[in-house]
């Protein structure tokens, strides 16, 4: 079947928009049985302190799940998918400082889904679950692997590298992620692709049927491609703008190259001036050394003198 990207923003947000999908993909995440799901419309470009945008897709549910223990219970689920990994970075650094940007819905718990559209070198598998300890979820063994990336984190969370998601589809959990296998491409620019496993999961089977839709509905690629365009633009934008920093960069280095430089010269200078006061010092006490023997001297022949 050909079916549409789903890592691309607007795809994942048509297949989110089902509140049928939104309920098996949280709640396989998550293991847990979902009662029910509200999206909060908070989609937005965080900034950091500096006033530069993240692009990170967010979407956000207010959840109902039913514990094994049959006990209900509220949380708020975010879905962040930054675009490269500058950004996750940067994003990470904005949630310790900007907590508010987590917990706007009161005192609910809060879990945090990342969809990373690289991979991260210390972490070899598709999906982990971090809290307090990173679990692979594919394995279920522990990881103890350090990561600067799960050294940044300061929440519960699961990671899932789009780039690593690869057959077999064996669980519950895999048959999802088979969805976002990023291989198979029909198009040179990785919108267009065949899903080659099969599948009996009538969830599953829902999530292509959409994904075969955004795919192939003139109007729905159309949103890809405009997507596509956006970041093209973004990206000559930010490479400008990250050469006139360069460039701005050297030219401070330049500068700073040319005062040390300068400091170093006159550092030579004063070395050679220190060196010729310490010779002066040392010829004035040289001078003086011998008048003290003079008088010395001359004293000692005066007592001669008077002594006859």
């Amino acid at each position: 079947m050909v079916i549409a990207n789903p890592i691309y923003d607007v795809v994942f947000k048509f297949l989110m928009e089902d509140e049928r999908i939104a309920k098996f993909f949280i709640g396989t995440m998550l293991d847990e049985m979902v009662e029910d799901v509200t999206m909060i419309p908070d989609d937005r470009l965080l900034r950091d302190e500096n006033g530069v945008g993240f692009m990170v897709l967010r979407r956000s549910f207010d959840v109902q799940v039913r514990t094994a223990d049959g006990l209900s219970k509220r949380l708020l689920v975010q879905i962040l998918k930054p675009r490269d990994q500058m950004d996750l970075f940067r994003l990470l650094d904005h949630l310790r400082t900007h907590s508010e940007d987590r917990l706007r819905q009161g005192d609910l718990p809060i879990l945090t889904i990342y969809l990373i559209p690289f991979t991260i070198n210390e972490l070899q598998t598709s999906v982990v679950k971090i809290n307090g300890q990173c679990t692979d979820l594919i394995s279920r063994q522990l990881i103890f692997q350090k990561s600067e990336f799960i050294e940044k984190l300061s929440h519960d969370c699961y990671v899932v590298q789009l780039r690593r998601i690869k057959g077999p589809v064996r669980t519950k959990l895999e048959k999802l992620l088979s969805v976002f296998e990023q291989a198979y491409f029909v198009d040179e620019y990785g919108i267009i692709k065949e899903y080659h496993h099969q599948t009996n999961d009538e969830e599953v089977q829902r999530i292509l049927e959409k994904l075969h839709y955004a795919g192939t509905e003139p109007s729905e690629r159309k949103k890809i491609e405009d997507e596509q365009e956006a970041y093209r633009v973004m990206e000559v934008f930010l490479q400008a703008k990250t050469e006139k920093m360069e460039a701005k960069a050297r030219k401070m280095e330049e500068k700073i190259q040319q005062q040390k430089q300068s400091l170093a010269e006159k550092d030579s200078a004063l070395a050679k001036k220190d060196s010729a006061l310490a010779e002066k010092d040392s010829a004035l006490a040289a001078r003086d050394k011998a008048l003290e023997e003079n008088a010395k001297l001359i004293e000692e022949l005066k007592r001669k003198l008077e002594g006859k």
